[in-house]
């Protein structure tokens, strides 16, 4: 699927430019290498500047928007819009933007928080193309271009708070924003602190690598791939995002039902940081999701 190159634009002088800021361990909601099993190719891979993806799905995951628990109505209405957009084509012709060529992508302006007005307040981490990420000062993305009509169609004036993704759950639960809208996967532990609304898109874990690397080149099935991530030992390192379903896959965890790896797990801000850092021969594999992870390669590579 070809990326709009607006966005690719975007993110390869974000990567030019992003600092190497990383955070390690689990967030709120948020042995040796097996000799018989393909080697990575490390450092001398990454240091040609290009990455590849390895398209089979790591994991099965569906996407929402979180809700205020004190706000039902703006659940319903919101749940409302879903399925109207759904219904009408204009999910599609949005999601068509981001992989296709089909439309540009909007620019989205948030406007400065002022409680004497009717707003809707979003929160976001806007670091996850091609949901979320940054124009200049504005913002793009599937979930910005949502949230924009949504806040149309309920008469709001719309605010976006641009928070870290591990912050986004205790921003909206502590009334500091009415909604969540950042690529969010649904677990129970979420739903803690959220009310989840109606699903509006399906997901999944990939892996990033050196171009050069060969170690996945003979997989062909889910099976495969983990065949070869079970026999990495700790000196492997695999960069996630914190917070997200990557870090909990690399990590293990018993909730999202993931064993864990053996690897090293190193957690960013940003799964863009962490593309930064492999291409930079300091991590040998970064695993995100599947629409960021592709928009972020493509970026790269051009």
């Amino acid at each position: 699927m070809k990326l709009k190159k607006i966005i690719a634009l975007v993110m390869a002088l974000a990567l030019v430019i992003g600092a190497f800021a990383a955070c390690g361990g689990k967030t709120e909601p948020d042995t040796p290498t097996d000799a018989a099993v393909p080697q990575s190719t490390d450092a001398p891979a990454a240091a040609a500047g290009k990455v590849k993806t390895i398209d089979i799905s790591l994991t099965d995951e569906l996407y929402a928007f979180g809700v205020n628990k004190n706000q039902p109505e703006l659940l319903e209405k919101t749940n409302e819009y879903i399925a109207q957009i759904k219904a009408d084509g204009t999910l599609d012709a949005i999601v068509a933007k981001y992989f296709s060529d089909n439309g540009a992508p909007a620019i989205i302006t948030s406007a400065e928080e002022d409680s004497s007005k009717d707003q809707l307040i979003v929160a976001t981490n806007a670091a996850f193309p091609p949901f979320e990420s940054m124009e200049g000062s504005d913002y793009t993305g599937i979930d910005m271009e949502i949230m924009a009509g949504l806040a149309a169609s309920l008469g709001k004036e719309l605010v976006i708070k641009n928070v870290e993704f591990k912050s986004v759950f205790s921003t909206v639960d502590a009334g500091y924003a009415d909604i969540t809208a950042s690529g969010i996967t649904v677990n129970e532990s979420r739903k803690e602190f959220v009310n989840f609304t109606d699903t509006y898109y399906t997901a999944s874990q990939i892996i990033i690598a050196p171009a050069g690397d060969a170690a996945f080149d003979g997989c062909a099935t889910l099976e495969d791939v983990e065949a070869v991530l079970n026999g990495f030992g700790s000196d492997v390192t695999i960069g996630v995002q914190a917070g997200t379903t990557g870090q909990y896959y690399v990590e293990g965890d018993e909730e999202w039902e993931f064993p864990g790896l053996k690897c090293t797990c190193k957690a960013y801000d940003s799964g863009a940081l962490a593309v930064n850092d492999l291409v930079n021969g300091n991590i040998q594999y970064v695993i995100i999701d599947e629409a960021p992870a592709k928009s972020i390669a493509a970026s790269v590579n051009e």
